[in-house]
């Protein structure tokens, strides 16, 4: 009798089992011992597409008092720019020293601050001059750079996001970016965007919405299809470039050397 009854207590364990495995396979996600939630997915709609320099190696977007400001990398061709969204014509330039790969931007208050890749120096430039003001230093490799308005935010191309005082420019946090699976790495261009940290995840078409008082993905944005294949007739890299209009709540993607700039809408797929 004791051996039909384990028999049975074994054969309904193995029943949930397959049952669960049934679930996780047909659903989206599904939720796991030790973590909280599914992770909404997102996709988009184009709004507007707007034409974007083919030399240009984006690092760093930003939209700010009606048009885009762009920082450009590779050794000997970076670049800071202000560009006109409608025509992608370059409305003001600064080259950087031909030793420096340029990487992300962000304004903060009357400044432009743009990182280097393996330089270990950033840069902090009057907003309307172009003006090199500064250059400070950090320990890191230098990848993406955004704000919450009180300290600026940068990825390192790790999973971790460091906090810097946006006035000494000193660390003071970090952030390790997880989601169901554990660190997200390769973090790239930031944005701020309504409360969450944008991150492109470089070598993907991939965007991480974090929740920047956990460091907890919230959602992930799919964006595949942006670029068609006479698009890609010249050759194109990643899509790296995050900019949001805060005033008409508009949000712009592009990606290194490609032809396009795209204004999306996202799309819950719940």
């Amino acid at each position: 009798m004791r051996r039909l009854f384990r028999i049975f207590i074994v054969g309904s364990f193995a029943l949930v089992g397959v049952a669960f495995v049934f679930c996780c396979l047909n659903l989206q996600g599904c939720l796991i011992p030790g973590n909280s939630d599914v992770i909404p997915i997102y996709s988009y709609d184009t709004v507007n597409t707007y034409p974007h320099d083919r030399d240009a190696f984006t690092q760093g977007l930003v939209f700010e008092d009606g048009v885009l400001y762009e920082g450009t990398g590779l050794s000997g061709h970076s670049t800071l720019r202000r560009v006109e969204l409608e025509t992608g014509a370059i409305l003001q330039i600064r080259e950087l020293p031909d030793q420096f790969f340029g990487e992300g931007i962000t304004i903060y208050g009357n400044k432009i601050i743009q990182l280097t890749w393996q330089s270990n120096v950033g840069f902090v430039y009057d907003k309307n001059s172009f003006e090199l003001l500064e250059q400070f230093n950090y320990s890191t490799e230098g990848w993406g750079i955004t704000h919450d308005g009180e300290r600026l935010i940068m990825s390192d191309g790790t999973s971790i996001l460091h906090f810097l005082d946006p006035q000494t420019f000193e660390e003071v946090g970090q952030l390790e970016v997880f989601d169901n699976d554990g660190p997200v790495t390769r973090l790239n261009e930031l944005e701020y965007v309504q409360g969450e940290i944008y991150a492109n995840v470089w070598q993907t078409d991939r965007i991480a919405r974090i929740a920047p008082g956990t460091g907890r993905v919230a959602g992930w944005v799919h964006l595949e299809g942006l670029l068609t294949a006479e698009d890609r007739t010249e050759p194109v890299d990643v899509l790296n470039g995050i900019a949001y209009d805060a005033d008409t709540n508009r949000l712009f993607v592009t990606g290194k050397l490609w032809p396009k700039l795209f204004e999306i809408e996202l799309i819950s797929q719940d």
